[in-house]
């Protein structure tokens, strides 16, 4: 079911404008709030906003919770060799569309680019789509997959320690 004609709990009509464009504000809202901590380098306030059932994939990798907290902790300790000395990173997240909503979640498409920057010439960009399904919880949302699909069909990236 798209947005416009998903059934509300005891509602017999469709979300009405205001509600889908409160529903688009608060989904960018926690999409561009995302972004600032991955680019501050604030991973473990980032790993407040996923899901313990967490699926997180892309081609090049398929993790889970339990492997999102080892990245983490491998940033935070400083024991990532390709991260030492730590990499500098923007994530754009544009083109932003509720796709579905079902109860709780909420399944979004978004475009993205993330650039990184290391020591004084290593420069890495990564463009394409992904699929979010958000859920309601603690009066936010928390992600609970993220499907990506980059553009590049070759990585020349010497690593893929970035979380997208």
């Amino acid at each position: 079911m798209s947005v416009v004609d998903t059934p509300r709990p005891n509602a017999t009509a469709a979300p009405t404008l205001s509600e889908r464009a409160l529903l688009q504000y608060q989904i960018e809202q926690f999409l561009y709030d995302e972004a600032a901590l991955l680019d501050a380098r604030e991973y473990r306030a980032w790993l407040g906003l996923i899901a313990e059932d967490i699926h997180y994939w892309m081609a090049y990798f398929d993790d889970d919770r339990t492997l999102l907290e080892v990245r983490v902790k491998k940033l935070e300790a400083g024991s990532a060799w390709s991260e030492d000395p730590p990499s500098r990173s923007r994530h754009f997240v544009s083109n932003i569309r509720v796709l579905e909503v079902a109860g709780d979640e909420v399944t979004v498409e978004a475009c993205f680019q993330v650039s990184r920057y290391r020591l004084n010439s290593e420069g890495s960009s990564w463009s394409g789509r992904r699929v979010d399904v958000l859920r309601r919880a603690d009066g936010g949302f928390k992600l609970c997959r993220r499907h990506l699909f980059l553009d590049q069909t070759v990585i020349l990236s010497t690593n893929m320690s970035t979380i997208f």
